[in-house]
């Protein structure tokens, strides 16, 4: 059981790129105007728990409705190129229903923003490719910098402007994209194989 610098950078741009934190300042940003506030630490954890549970417990509950991983790969790289487009085009998902700070902290921060369909099937997509501790210090790391972006998500708005988060969200769209079309043609040969 070593860690692989290349699996764990990977890996982490992968799911920095699906999180997409840096694209969803301006929504964190609303939220705090009508939230009043938003628990950083406890957004973060619990995105942690159920970005790692779904690590751990993702593949049995697939195997218990009777799908494998690479199938629920290529469903997810069809998730993920969703995202990629909506990232490129600049659709939003989230709708504010002006909930208070402990709600709002849970969803839809921490649920479905950070730990979303998205990103749980690109766990258990990098779970197939990847060895396990590889994605877990991939989750770690994207925590980090999730809490640090919560923290400093104001004074980071203020530095990038409108149009740098603009720029950021493009580009990380773009690499999704990629990134999707990978994930589609590597796992969809593993189902005729």
């Amino acid at each position: 059981m070593t860690l692989n610098a290349k699996e764990i950078f990977t890996a982490s741009m992968v799911l920095f790129a699906v999180i997409d934190i840096i694209g969803n300042i301006p929504i964190i940003i609303s939220l705090r105007e009508k939230a009043g506030h938003i628990h950083s630490e406890k957004a973060s954890i619990i995105a942690a728990v159920v970005l790692t549970v779904f690590l751990f417990v993702g593949e049995s509950i697939l195997k218990l409705i009777g799908i494998n991983v690479n199938e629920f790969a290529v469903a997810g790289a069809f998730v993920l190129f969703f995202i990629a487009i909506e990232m490129l085009l600049g659709i939003t998902l989230f709708k504010d229903d002006g909930t208070g700070p402990e709600v709002a902290t849970i969803f839809p921060l921490a649920f479905p923003m950070l730990a979303g369909p998205g990103s749980l099937t690109t766990i258990l997509s990098l779970r197939a490719e990847y060895e396990i501790q590889n994605v877990i210090v991939a989750i770690v790391l994207n925590i980090i910098v999730i809490y640090i972006v919560l923290k400093t998500s104001a004074r980071l708005q203020k530095f990038l402007g409108k149009n740098g988060i603009g720029i950021i969200r493009k580009i990380f769209g773009v690499i999704l994209l990629a990134i999707a079309v990978k994930l589609f043609t590597s796992n969809i040969q593993e189902l005729f194989n």
